[in-house]
């Protein structure tokens, strides 16, 4: 967990997808990310984290719905929301925070 505190002290936003790889919409959820990515650039970082790779985080972090995001910036949670996003949604959550 201490490198997940790491990526989550960022100065910059961090988008974080808790994902199982079994969800139905999977490959549609990964399209929409690198959306997200591509268009906040360097402005914000996105990621994915695969909730039964990491049980002790989603279970330290009550991740219960998938998929789940989650917003940091500076180590501080500013949004969370669980369920489908559309790319437009989430670019416009985190350029709140860049």
């Amino acid at each position: 967990m201490t490198k997940f505190g790491e990526l989550i002290g960022s100065d910059i936003p961090v988008l974080i997808d808790f994902y199982a790889e079994w969800e139905t919409d999977a490959g549609e959820l990964h399209s929409t990310l690198r959306d997200v990515a591509a268009a906040l650039g360097d402005r914000a970082k996105v990621i994915k984290i695969d909730i039964e790779k990491n049980e002790m985080l989603a279970n330290a972090l009550r991740i219960k719905g998938n998929p789940t995001f989650i917003i940091y910036k500076g180590g501080e949670m500013k949004w969370r929301q669980s369920g489908d996003q559309d790319a437009n949604t989430l670019i416009s959550l985190v350029q709140q925070y860049v």
